[in-house]
């Protein structure tokens, strides 16, 4: 039996989508993955054609995302109004279609979204009353949720979603009558809805055989009294069906049984008794579809066959048994090519007939034709002649999509772009990931790509193009008559089947040797000029319809994606000075002990991170520190930059490491920046080495003792700051004997995709002592060695490491040692001056 949050999400979904006039829709759910959402119910759609949408970060530029963050419906009456506000999502869904997204809210706020998919109705808005509705159907399923979640529901989505299907479309009842006719006195006895059936009032009925053969034609009758000659005639039970006519012309189901009795061993009493069966509309009849020169199929909402007809097993190769009950791409596994599977999306989403041409391994071709309605999809199934090209043919590799029957496999690619281009950060990478996706799906070989700066086009990207053709046209003004500027300026894309066309369209404009086709496209975001972009290809070729809506979406994107790495660019440069401006310059020297500090910045995202360290002179402590907040960015390095400076002032105060951690927590509950952070804070004396230690949510320090032997501390702490501003933090007090080293580090050193973190920092504390009693620097280029060399590094690393002296001080001095410059990936050093070694060269690894 189906779970309990299945069940509410299905029974909801059903309403919703039958209270919207919809063919389809679905439930998003929250995951226990931060900012993710899962597909959690999916009814009217095959849920395997559908599998690149299961998934959907709360902040990517789609409608669930929208209606989840923003708590407000998102209603899109027609495909056009879709393309201009969401163009990722018309780019892997490129059909006709509306639909309607509302927040699933409980007393928390969003805990999921509410889909509802219909038919586009181009130029008429979505009428108010249908998006209020749906969203009174969304606040109700969000208090469900908060009911069963009361009861201990977990209502969170991990798995697959659920498929549903929805009910059939209201259709005349079916309805059945039942008579005996006794054939010895020919009278008839019959039931009310028999009567209805054929015409009768009930009390009208005269009882007779005749007045029944009256209701039929007379074809019918004769079949009807052939039957019962038969069953007089016969000593066995006798058992047959026939269709009959009603008043109204349609046809009725009857089913007939005989029997002959001899009641008292003398006198035959003979009974045909039937049920007569009003299909109402009724569906295509088996015999029919059977005697039709061409395959059928009948396939529901989900992709499952519920009937074939005798020339379809014959064309498909595999029996009834062997198809029906089956999804079709199942039951035929070449029927599962993506470009079929797009053609069967069309038909399900637009609501509109598709036609197109299937290879059936190994070398029968078929041409296929998807006839959707409200209840499944009638296809038709006709053998034909092999084309000049071979769509969907292995042996046809790089078609390009201006074949009508690949156009729906290329849209494969484009879904790719889109979600590639959300991984994407810099100029570069956008460009790359363009020439990587873009190019490979409409069979183009020339790419270019250039960006707007002070009413200027600078190219930015080339790949395909005869070396040193573009550098004319870097740096045109706004009011040069080429198509590239036009595109942009006018905000429509322009097309050329051949370089002759172009010729014709700018005369004097210089071309090259080429004479494929040219296709220019604006790159505009939120209204918004960025550049423009030239797709070439090597041959003349024309543009679909659906061609030029892809690829006009398809440069929205891409607009986008730029925009947002000009963004990046800016926002890099500034959270980079100002991390640079907030870590430390230099730490100070104490004799007895030596310090050093390293900062690693992440690969991934390219983003400054909040991680800090920090060494304090506090009277006769010296305060070693070290921290991470939460996130990324500009805001992650400002925190950062406020904490060091508070866990400073308090430090400076000569408050005790407990009220410096529990200041700071406080501090930052005050600020409330939306982060929290973990600190790990330690007063060291020079002298004894007495150390008193607390600790913030952050990772256990390692201390490599002087016989060798490493260990991860086990300090008790309190919770991350930030958080509660009643939280205790315990100060833990021990001893750094002579010669021993003292690791703090963030979690970026210890954390590997895949890996627990206790695995992390056993790894740590392994190396630590298998280094050994070396220089810090040494320590250190091996500890974080790893780290660096790996090209997959999601965190940033901080490392601080303070080794008291083997031999006591004489005498307690202060000195300084000056900042070497930091390398290109943010790499500080900071230490203690070895004897013979220049202070402020950097280390060999830096």
């Amino acid at each position: 039996m189906p779970d309990e949050l299945s069940l509410v999400l299905a029974q909801a979904l059903v309403s919703a989508v039958e209270s919207s006039d919809g063919y389809a829709g679905g439930v998003y759910l929250r995951s226990r993955t931060s900012g993710l959402l899962r597909l959690a119910v999916l009814a009217g759609l095959p849920a395997p054609l559908f599998r690149p949408w299961w998934r959907m970060h709360v902040n990517r530029p789609f409608p669930v995302s929208e209606a989840y963050r923003s708590g407000r419906p998102v209603l899109l009456s027609d495909a056009e109004e879709a393309m201009r506000r969401f163009p990722q999502l018309m780019a892997g869904l490129p059909f006709p279609f509306g639909s309607l997204w509302v927040p699933i809210t409980g007393p928390r706020g969003s805990v999921g979204v509410l889909a509802v998919l219909r038919a586009s109705t181009p130029g008429q808005p979505v009428a108010p009353a249908d998006g209020d509705r749906l969203h009174d159907l969304g606040r109700r399923l969000g208090g469900a949720l908060a009911d069963l979640e009361r009861r201990g529901v977990d209502c969170v989505w991990e798995t697959e979603p659920v498929p549903v299907q929805l009910p059939a479309a209201t259709a005349p009842p079916v309805r059945v009558g039942r008579f005996d006719w006794d054939l010895h006195s020919g009278q008839v006895a019959a039931d009310d809805e028999l009567c209805a059936i054929l015409g009768f009032e009930p009390v009208a009925f005269p009882g007779t055989v005749d007045a029944l053969a009256e209701r039929l034609v007379p074809e019918d009758v004769y079949g009807l009294w052939a039957l019962a000659r038969r069953t007089v005639e016969s000593a066995e039970p006798v058992v047959r069906r026939m269709r009959l006519r009603g008043p109204d012309g349609r046809s009725h189901l009857l089913e007939l049984s005989g029997r002959w009795t001899h009641p008292d061993g003398d006198a035959a009493a003979s009974h045909l008794t039937g049920f007569l069966v009003d299909l109402g509309a009724g569906p295509v009849v088996p015999e029919a579809a059977d005697r039709l020169p061409r395959g059928i199929l009948s396939l529901d909402r989900l992709g499952r066959i519920t009937y074939a007809n005798g020339l379809a097993e014959e064309l498909l190769g595999h029996s009834r048994p062997e198809l029906i009950g089956h999804v079709v791409w199942q039951a035929l596994p070449w029927f599962g090519h993506e470009a079929y599977e797009d053609h069967y999306r069309a038909a399900l989403m637009a609501d509109e007939p598709v036609h197109f041409l299937a290879r059936r391994p190994p070398s029968l071709w078929l041409s296929v034709s998807l006839y959707p309605g409200h209840d499944g999809v009638s296809v038709v199934l006709q053998a034909t002649d092999q084309p000049a090209y071979a769509p969907g043919s292995v042996t046809t590799p790089g078609l390009g999509i201006g074949s009508t029957a690949d156009r729906s496999s290329a849209l494969y690619r484009p879904v790719a772009l889109a979600i590639a281009l959300t991984e994407a950060v810099t100029a570069r990478q956008v460009s790359a990931v363009v020439t990587e996706e873009l190019l490979p799906a409409f069979g183009g070989r020339q790419l270019a790509i250039y960006l707007l700066n002070e009413r200027h086009l600078h190219l930015a990207w080339e790949t395909g193009f005869p070396k040193g053709f573009l550098d004319r046209f870097d740096g045109v003004g706004l009011d040069v008559s080429i198509p590239g500027v036009e595109t942009l300026t006018t905000g429509r894309p322009i097309f050329f089947e051949s370089m002759q066309r172009l010729a014709e369209a700018y005369p004097g404009i210089p071309i090259d040797a080429d004479v494929g086709a040219r296709a220019f496209l604006p790159l505009i975001a939120s209204g918004r000029p960025v550049g423009s972009c030239i797709l070439g290809f090597d041959r003349p070729r024309g543009f679909s319809p659906e061609e030029r809506t892809v690829l006009t979406a398809l440069a929205g994107l891409i607009a986008q994606a730029l925009q947002r790495a000009q963004r990046y660019d800016s926002e890099s440069a500034l959270a980079r000075g100002l991390q640079d401006a907030l870590l430390p310059h230099r730490l100070p020297e104490v004799d007895g002990v030596d310090t050093l500090g390293r900062y690693l910045s992440g690969t991934q995202g390219m983003d400054v991170g909040g991680d800090w360290y920090d060494v304090i002179e506090t009277g006769h402590e010296l305060a070693l520190i070290i921290g991470d907040v939460q996130g990324h960015g500009v805001s992650a390095a400002a925190t950062m930059g406020q904490l060091r400076s508070a866990v400073r002032a308090f430090a400076l105060s000569n408050h005790d490491p407990q009220e410096v951690m529990s200041g700071t927590n406080r501090l930052l509950i005050d600020l409330d920046p939306g982060q929290f952070a973990s600190c790990c804070y330690v007063a060291l004396d020079p002298v004894t080495g007495v150390a008193r230690a607390v600790r913030a949510g952050h990772p256990q320090p390692v201390l490599r003792r002087p016989d060798g032997r490493t260990e991860v501390l086990d300090l008790p702490g309190g919770i991350v700051l930030g958080i509660d501003g009643d939280a205790a933090y315990p100060v833990t007090e021990m001893r750094l004997e002579p010669g021993a080293m003292l690791a703090l580090f963030t979690d970026g050193l210890i954390e590997r995709p895949g890996t627990d973190i206790d695995e992390g920092i056993e790894r740590l504390r392994a190396t630590v002592e298998r280094i050994g009693a070396v220089p810090l620097a040494d320590t250190a280029d091996q500890v974080i060695g790893e780290a660096r060399a790996a090209t997959d590094r999601p965190d940033d690393i901080a490392l601080l490491l303070a080794a008291r002296w083997a031999e006591a001080p004489v005498a307690r001095r202060r000195r300084t040692a000056q900042e070497p410059g930091p390398g290109p990936d943010l790499w500080r050093t900071f230490r203690r001056p070895d004897p013979g070694r220049s202070t402020g060269a950097p280390d060999p690894a830096s």
